[in-house]
Protein backbone atom coordinates (compact mmCIF):
# COMPACT_ATOMS: atom_id res chain seq x y z
CA UNK A 1 0.00 0.00 0.00
CA UNK A 2 2.49 2.55 1.33
CA UNK A 3 6.66 2.14 1.22
CA UNK A 4 8.15 3.54 4.43
CA UNK A 5 9.12 7.65 3.38
CA UNK A 6 4.70 7.70 2.64
CA UNK A 7 4.54 6.19 5.74
CA UNK A 8 6.78 8.34 7.53
CA UNK A 9 5.88 11.46 5.70
CA UNK A 10 1.79 10.71 7.36
CA UNK A 11 3.14 10.62 10.44
CA UNK A 12 5.19 13.60 9.92
CA UNK A 13 1.91 14.95 8.90
CA UNK A 14 -0.12 13.71 11.27
CA UNK A 15 2.25 14.92 14.73
CA UNK A 16 2.60 18.57 12.50
CA UNK A 17 -1.02 18.68 12.47
CA UNK A 18 -2.05 17.59 16.12
CA UNK A 19 1.25 20.32 16.95
CA UNK A 20 -0.46 23.53 15.08
CA UNK A 21 -4.25 21.80 15.96
CA UNK A 22 -3.45 22.49 19.80
CA UNK A 23 -1.11 25.50 19.12
CA UNK A 24 -4.19 27.02 17.72
CA UNK A 25 -6.44 25.43 20.09
CA UNK A 26 -8.72 24.32 17.00
CA UNK A 27 -9.03 20.75 17.86
CA UNK A 28 -12.48 20.28 18.34
CA UNK A 29 -13.23 21.39 15.24
CA UNK A 30 -14.86 18.17 13.64
CA UNK A 31 -13.05 18.60 10.13
CA UNK A 32 -9.56 18.93 11.63
CA UNK A 33 -10.49 15.44 13.63
CA UNK A 34 -12.04 13.65 10.67
CA UNK A 35 -8.42 14.31 8.72
CA UNK A 36 -6.22 13.30 11.64
CA UNK A 37 -8.23 10.26 12.41
CA UNK A 38 -8.08 9.29 8.89
CA UNK A 39 -4.67 10.16 8.73
CA UNK A 40 -3.72 7.73 11.52
CA UNK A 41 -6.29 5.10 10.69
CA UNK A 42 -3.96 4.93 7.24
CA UNK A 43 -1.00 4.52 9.02
CA UNK A 44 -2.19 1.62 11.30
CA UNK A 45 -4.23 -0.47 8.49
CA UNK A 46 -0.55 0.36 6.56
CA UNK A 47 1.21 -1.44 9.37
CA UNK A 48 -0.85 -4.57 9.26
CA UNK A 49 -1.14 -4.71 5.69
CA UNK A 50 2.60 -4.94 4.80
CA UNK A 51 4.15 -6.91 7.48
CA UNK A 52 7.05 -8.51 5.84
CA UNK A 53 6.78 -12.58 5.82
CA UNK A 54 9.04 -14.97 6.43
CA UNK A 55 11.26 -15.92 3.32
CA UNK A 56 10.38 -19.56 2.02
CA UNK A 57 13.94 -20.70 2.72
CA UNK A 58 13.50 -19.55 6.50
CA UNK A 59 10.74 -21.78 6.30
CA UNK A 60 12.48 -24.83 4.90
CA UNK A 61 15.10 -24.64 7.47
CA UNK A 62 12.65 -24.90 10.58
Amino acid sequence: MLNDKQSLSLCGLMTFGLFAGGLLDILDNFILLTILTLIFLTIIINLFINRKKPDTEEEKDK
